[in-house]
């Protein structure tokens, strides 16, 4: 399918992210305790209380013990494996030719999800040069941000990174039951005294974000609370990809767990039972991942 007509379809539209403060080093987790947990298997009711028609119907599912990372994969992570192998992301490639498309579409670049204005009603643009080292496009570096989640990364990308580390993107089944860990899905992820516990959209979206939870745009990793089972950033962020196609055509992925730009009044998905389409062969500098192992090892006695 078109691009153009994916990049409409997409309507998660995206604020330029700011850089505000990082929260203080000491309430950030350490990222090398616990690079992935062991996750036991179970029964759930994935896709519980749906809110948008393609969430449901609710169903039982089971799925057999695994391991999932911790945290989102980080630009340190992913400048790891460039580094070894030099590998290019799609980003960094020519696109295939595409009849009709604008010219910037015709050189390399990605999808960067903005506000319209009155100039500009478009809630995204193509911008040459946008990639994972510079994800709103060449004026963005991540710089000093190795810790942030890494995104524009397409599902080639991913696939490519799971290989390299031994790991396998996750079905949505996995992420779905790791998310929840056995609990369910808060209106809002708050805690009992209403104080944000993950990064989303607090405000109206998309006049103004209040960044209650200390951030506009991508947090790093591991510096709000973990869930039960011990997993940071499930809701919030980024969204992620897992290994469930899905969606009206037949070359996009599901991608879980909503980002920084969902907001009550818009979107909405910060829901383990949350989903969305994504085209495979296009990133956006919302969407990161996480990986998961079926190699369980056995708790320490």
């Amino acid at each position: 399918m078109h691009k153009l007509a994916i990049l409409a379809l997409l309507a998660l539209a995206a604020c330029k992210a700011q850089q505000p403060p990082q929260q203080p080093a000491s309430t950030c987790a350490d990222l090398a305790a616990a690079p992935m947990v062991a996750i036991p298997g179970g029964s759930f009711v994935m896709g519980d209380n749906p809110l948008y028609p393609e969430e449901g119907p609710p169903r039982t599912v089971t799925v057999k013990p695994f391991r999932i990372d911790s945290h989102e994969l980080t630009n340190a992570e992913f400048a790891a494996f460039v580094k070894a192998t030099g590998y290019r992301t799609m980003a960094e490639r020519l696109p295939p030719k595409l009849p009709g498309a604008p010219p910037e579409m015709l050189v390399p670049g990605s999808a960067v999800f903005t506000v319209p204005t009155h100039d500009d009603p478009r809630w995204w643009r193509w911008v040459v040069g946008a990639e994972w080292r510079h994800p709103s496009g060449p004026a963005e570096s991540i710089v000093g941000r190795d810790r942030e989640p890494v995104v524009q990364i397409a599902y080639e990308d991913a696939e490519a990174y799971a290989r390299w580390a031994g790991k396998t993107l996750p079905t949505e089944a996995q992420w779905e039951y790791a998310a929840r860990a056995g609990q369910k899905a808060l209106p809002e992820p708050v805690d009992s005294e209403g104080r944000p516990q993950a990064n989303y959209y607090q405000g109206v979206f998309p006049q103004r974000d209040l960044g209650l939870d200390g951030y506009k745009g991508r947090a790093p990793v591991g510096c709000f609370k973990p869930n039960a089972f011990g997993l940071y950033d499930m809701i919030g962020n980024v969204w992620e990809w897992t290994s469930d196609p899905g969606g009206p055509q037949g070359d996009m992925h599901v991608i879980k767990g909503g980002s920084y730009l969902c907001a009550s009044n818009y979107c909405a998905r910060y829901r383990p039972a949350a989903r969305q389409f994504q085209e495979r062969g296009l990133g956006t500098d919302h969407i990161g991942v996480r990986f998961v192992s079926d190699v369980v090892v056995p708790p320490r006695r």
